[in-house]
C-alpha cells in the first residue's frame, strides 16, 4: 500500500548522493591514531564542536574559520591535526553514487522535480557532480542561512518547486533529517542504498522512474 500521492523529491546529498559521510569521518579518525569515533563524537557531543558545526552549516563562518575551531577542539583531546585543509581531508574518503546519480536522473525524466536540500561543509564538497543537472532547485544551508532539520530549509525547497510539503518526499541519511521535514507533512526515505530508496520510492509512495 502506497502513502497518500507525491510528486517531488527533496534530496540530501553527503551520504545519499555520496557514500557515508559516516564511515569517512569514521576513516579519518583513525588516520590520526585516536579513537576513531573521536571527530563524529565531538560534532554530536562536544558544545564547542556542535557550535563550530552549526555556524559553519549556516554560514556564518567560513570553511577556515571552522577548519581552526575544529582541530583545536582534536587536539585538545589527542589528536595530532593541521587546521588547513582539515575538512577536505574529513571528507577524502566519500565518493559520487553513481547508482543515485541514475535514479535521480530517472526521476526528473519521468517528470517528477527533485530539489537538492544539503547542509554545507567545507569546500570542494561538491565537486565532481554539477548540480544544475542533478536537480531542478538547489537549496544549500549556508546560503539561505538555515540548516537541516529546520523545518524552514525544507519549506524553501517546496516553495521554490511551486509545491506543497505533502506532495515531497525527503530523502536522506540521518533521520533526524526526516523527523524535520515530517513536521511539515513531508514523506521520509531513510537511504542505506540506491536500491533500497528506488524501493521505497516505489512502494511506500508510488513513485517510480
Amino acid at each position: 500500500m502506497t502513502d497518500k500521492a507525491r510528486t517531488a523529491v527533496l534530496v540530501d546529498f553527503g551520504g545519499v548522493i555520496t557514500s557515508s559521510v559516516l564511515r569517512a569521518f569514521t576513516d579519518f579518525g583513525a588516520s590520526l591514531g585516536v579513537d576513531p569515533r573521536l571527530p563524529l563524537d565531538l560534532l554530536g557531543r562536544d558544545e564547542a564542536s556542535r557550535t563550530l558545526l552549526a555556524d559553519h552549516e549556516c554560514g556564518r563562518i567560513d570553511a577556515e574559520a571552522f577548519e581552526r575551531g575544529f582541530a583545536e577542539r582534536l587536539r585538545a583531546h589527542g589528536a595530532d591535526v593541521a587546521a588547513e585543509g582539515l575538512t577536505a581531508r574529513m571528507q577524502a574518503g566519500m565518493s559520487i553514487d553513481q547508482d543515485m546519480l541514475a535514479l535521480l536522473g530517472g526521476l526528473r525524466a519521468a517528470g517528477r522535480p527533485v530539489a537538492l536540500v544539503s547542509n554545507s561543509f567545507g569546500t570542494g564538497t561538491y565537486d565532481g557532480v554539477e548540480l544544475v543537472s542533478l536537480a531542478d532547485v538547489i537549496v544549500i544551508s549556508a546560503e539561505v542561512g538555515i540548516r537541516k532539520p529546520s523545518r524552514r530549509i525544507y519549506a524553501i525547497a517546496c516553495e521554490r518547486l511551486g509545491i506543497d510539503p505533502e506532495q515531497a518526499v525527503m530523502i536522506d541519511d540521518l533521520r533526524q533529517n526526516l523527523d524535520g521535514a515530517a513536521r511539515l507533512g513531508i514523506g521520509g526515505v531513510l537511504h542505506t542504498s540506491a536500491a533500497d530508496t528506488r524501493r521505497q520510492l516505489a512502494e511506500r509512495f508510488g513513485i517510480t522512474t
